[in-house]
């Protein structure tokens, strides 16, 4: 696959992440969207769901972890991509990283929260990361979720 084949893969993927992201914000939760793909097909799609589930570790992430682990029947999700619209938490990246997948794909960066900063190596080592595809839609839905809440 090309470059510019993989950009529009990529972007067709976060698309739905933001779908996903934006069903979030709807219920009230912070809006972070994820979709793991596995050999070209949807396995798992999910959103953030820590204030419905009262669970502070009912983030995207573990979420789609979960559904996609249930989905192929296994707990390492060594052929999928994971798309999210915002970099993963040190936790969801240490969970990531038990998964063994080898590809996390995401929108924004959290310079405050995100594994970059505080778990670089929580990840498989073999796990490539693809940060800042579709990054301004992605932040901008964070930005108006947290502006209309003050």
């Amino acid at each position: 696959m090309t470059q510019e084949e993989q950009l529009k893969t990529d972007e067709r993927y976060m698309r739905m992440a933001l779908v996903e992201a934006e069903a979030a914000g709807a219920a009230g939760e912070i809006p972070i969207g994820a979709v793991i793909v596995c050999q070209g097909r949807v396995i798992a799609r999910a959103h953030n769901l820590t204030e419905t589930l009262n669970d502070v570790t009912a983030h995207a992430e573990m979420q789609a972890i979960t559904a996609a682990a249930n989905e192929l029947g296994g707990k390492y999700l060594t052929d999928c991509t994971l798309y999210v619209t915002v970099e993963p938490c040190p936790m969801c990246a240490g969970a990531l990283g038990w998964s063994q997948i080898p590809r996390i794909v995401y929108g924004a960066a959290d310079d405050k929260r995100g594994f970059h900063v505080y778990a670089p190596k929580a990840l498989h080592p073999r796990t490539t990361i693809s940060g800042g595809i579709l990054e301004e839609e992605c932040r901008q839905l964070m930005q108006d979720f947290f502006r209309s809440r003050r």
